[in-house]
């Protein structure tokens, strides 16, 4: 005996009024538990997690991390950003190959406090010691020594990355991958 769309729709409909029936039955049952448990232990509202103001390092981390429209320094107008800290981002990285400056990126406030072309650099601070910032030298960029047919590339600088590892272990040698 084959049942109709129609029947199946009304039995879920019957199914789903009974669902909901005793859900609103286990429902009243918890929350009466709860209220005879805060009653025999004196609970207040603090103590349970509902009313309470957030701490104070809590409200200072807040402000001082503020929104995250407010941590992004640097975006390109189509939803990447990045907040200035920690490696570039790809999208970052190519349009800074491509020939566009930093400068391009900067967003709203992060534009307004950026130094001019002609302010100077800030002065190294600390106690008799001359330290060097980045802006007072400019770093020559490494040259690519490997690459493979995947666009990946490697300096010889530093660990050797995981295409690298991978491809040596299939057979190919550096000498093959010379840039």
């Amino acid at each position: 005996m084959t049942q109709s769309y129609a029947q199946i729709q009304k039995q879920i409909a019957v199914l789903q009024r009974q669902a909901d029936a005793l859900r609103q039955k286990e429902v009243e049952e918890v929350v009466s538990r709860i209220k005879t448990a805060i009653s025999h232990y004196g609970l207040t509202a603090q103590q349970l997690g509902f009313g309470a103001a957030p701490t104070r390092a809590i409200s200072a981390r807040r402000k001082a991390l503020g929104s995250a429209a407010a941590r992004e320094k640097y975006g390109d107008g189509n939803g990447n950003t990045w907040s200035g800290r920690g490696p570039r981002p790809r999208w970052l990285r190519e349009a800074l190959a491509a020939g566009q400056s930093l400068q391009d990126f900067l967003t709203g406030a992060s534009a307004a406090g950026a130094p001019s072309a002609a302010a100077p650099a800030p002065k190294a601070r600390g106690k008799g010691k001359a330290k060097t910032t980045q802006r007072q030298f400019k770093r020559r960029p490494s040259s690519v020594l490997y690459r493979d047919d995947a666009g990946h590339s490697w300096t010889g600088r530093g660990p050797q990355p995981r295409w690298l590892k991978e491809a040596l272990a299939s057979g190919r040698t550096l000498e093959d991958m010379k840039g």
